[in-house]
């Protein structure tokens, strides 16, 4: 299953569009939709949003494959977004060495989303860009409005309303500070 709309949406507004290289805030070179630039890739001239979108289209299907790959639980259409969203701003290494994944392999719905707001960080630094995405994969992962659509993982069941976890209220999103 594709990332929906909204997902979709969140991408689009955390990464924006730039028609010329420029260095993300880990120091990677990047183009486009967040298009971290290959060794074999050259744009001296810049692309356009045609070509943006081109190369958005198969940096989203990675993505997408990999939360399918590594995830062994059923996910809400929310909780998928937000975990593409994640792996395509992190890596999907940043994902399958998490503890955001054990956690949710391990059916604990909550604590996997807590470990979102985790990943607010550039190296050692807060970085309110990241923070504001990480809250945003929040909300997204409890949007009521995306919890009717199961995403069929490589071991999860076909339907949520019997599978997933229910749960009374989602906690609200939140800041994360750390001293």
């Amino acid at each position: 299953m594709p990332m929906s709309a909204a997902g979709l949406e969140l991408l689009k507004k955390s990464e924006g569009f730039r028609g010329r290289m420029y260095l993300d805030v880990a120091g990677v070179p990047t183009i486009g939709y967040g298009h971290r630039i290959l060794a074999t890739e050259s744009f001296p001239n810049g692309i356009d949003e045609a070509w943006g979108q081109e190369m958005l289209s198969r940096d989203l299907q990675a993505a997408e494959q990999a939360v399918k790959r590594l995830v062994k639980v059923a996910l809400t259409q929310g909780q998928f977004d937000a975990l593409v969203d994640f792996v395509f701003n992190l890596g999907a290494r940043k994902l399958a060495a998490s503890t955001l994944l054990q956690d949710l392999n391990c059916g604990s719905y909550d604590r996997a989303a807590e470990e979102l707001l985790r990943w607010d960080h550039a190296g050692v630094k807060e970085n309110a860009g990241l923070r504001a995405r990480r809250e945003a994969e929040f909300r997204l992962w409890h949007d009521q409005t995306l919890r009717q659509v199961a995403v069929q993982t490589s071991l999860a069941p076909a339907e949520v309303s019997r599978d997933a976890p229910q749960r009374r209220q989602p906690p609200a999103p939140r800041a994360v500070h750390r001293a």
